[in-house]
């Protein structure tokens, strides 16, 4: 069988992540929606997606195909229930239709002549941004269990204070020293060739991801994610980090979420929470006003290639899009759009150009290039996102 996520009603409400890759490619608890999907199915997956992203993200037809809806999170129900579709069958979820099934030959589908499956069973959905971090812990307990279950650690050092040891798990070639590690309230996970160098206090839930690296004085707390080749300091809680980012040093980074190729400077913090306690409004990229998340505790959401200099502060429920880079003092505004330059005293525009030439020399310290594909999405982001910006 052949599967392939599709993005969904939600893709706008998880702007700016889903401006730079499908829903399916965002990372929650260890692994991406997509990379959760092929565990479970043993099987590779294609993507229905944007235009734009279709040449970086494309899809594959065959002669017989299972569409998921890439919001929804796979659990082993959900997934005995998928792989046992049937030709003109499509399972829903409270009237949202989680997967179907579809012929090569289907020029049109008309899902009236289908026959509908209710799902009633629990299901992990990603609808908002803040879900990412908000439901980050049940996605990490459930990842742990996905990818651990029946195998065993690799050796932890004994110079290490370990609480639950039984629910911590280093990959191959994962090194942790003279470091605190406490997995009462969550997992702990290091994964492969990562590092948590000396001097931390960690609390699960927790993961670090493949050559991911936590440096020394670092406190983390509140399911955590650190995605691959990312690099962090200071004090981390409730956030994650899709991967290829740095938040190197001291500053507070809080209930937030970090696209791939961010970096935060030195000192860097954002609040989480309002002086007045109120609930936090965040901006909707379809409503384009400040909605209500229903969180007391909200902090930073910044799309890919974004980048702070030092003593950056953000106020509670910031959204920042896509290449930005912040480096004047105080307190820039709420809602930074994509490819804005400047801070507090106001923005220009990020020229495209300039842009491109940082991500070229920032992706080649880890050995990634810049191309002719990130090039041309980058820039239909930079048209997409004009409207929002003085130009």
């Amino acid at each position: 069988m052949n599967y392939i996520l599709f993005d969904g009603s939600v893709r706008t409400a998880l702007l700016p992540f889903t401006y730079t890759r499908p829903v399916a490619d965002i990372r929650i608890g260890i692994l991406t929606i997509r990379e959760k999907w092929e565990k479970y199915l043993g099987s590779t997956t294609t993507t229905i997606t944007e235009d734009y992203l279709s040449e970086k993200f494309p899809l594959v037809e065959m002669e017989d195909n299972v569409l998921i809806n890439a919001s929804f999170l796979p659990n082993p129900s959900l997934v005995e229930l998928v792989t046992q579709l049937k030709e003109n069958e499509l399972i829903l979820y409270d009237e949202e239709i989680l997967a179907f099934y579809a012929k090569e030959t289907q020029e049109e589908i008309d899902f009236s002549t289908y026959n509908a499956i209710d799902y009633n069973g629990e299901v992990l959905r990603i609808e908002h941004t803040w879900d990412i971090f908000s439901k980050n812990a049940e996605a990490l307990e459930a990842d742990f269990k996905l990818i651990t279950e029946g195998r065993k650690s690799a050796p932890i050092s004994k110079t290490n204070s370990l609480i639950c040891p039984e629910n911590i798990f280093l990959e191959e070639g994962a090194k942790v020293e003279f470091s605190v590690l406490n997995a009462t309230d969550g997992p702990i996970y290091l994964g492969k060739n990562s590092e948590v160098w000396e001097g931390n206090l960690i609390r699960g839930g927790f993961a670090l991801c493949e050559k991911a690296v936590v440096k020394m004085g670092t406190m983390i707390y509140g399911a955590t994610t650190v995605g691959p080749y990312s690099k962090v300091s200071g004090e981390l809680s409730n956030s994650v980090i899709f991967g290829y980012s740095s938040k190197g040093h001291e500053g507070y980074l809080g209930n937030a979420v970090l696209g791939e190729w961010c970096n935060i400077g030195a000192s860097s913090n954002n609040s989480n929470l309002k002086n007045n306690y109120a609930l936090v409004k965040l901006w909707n990229y379809e409503s384009e006003t400040f909605e209500q998340t229903g969180l007391q505790f909200c902090g930073l959401m910044m799309g890919d290639h974004s980048k702070t200099a030092i003593n950056t502060m953000f106020n509670t429920g910031t959204v920042i899009g896509v290449n930005c880079n912040i480096y004047v003092p105080g307190f820039p505004r709420n809602f930074i759009p994509s490819f804005s330059w400047g801070g507090a005293t106001g923005f220009t525009t990020y020229q495209p150009e300039k842009a491109f030439e940082a991500a070229k020399v920032m992706m080649a310290r880890r050995n990634v290039e810049f191309n002719e594909m990130d090039a041309k999405i980058l820039t239909q982001v930079y048209e997409d996102t004009k409207k929002w910006r003085n130009e």
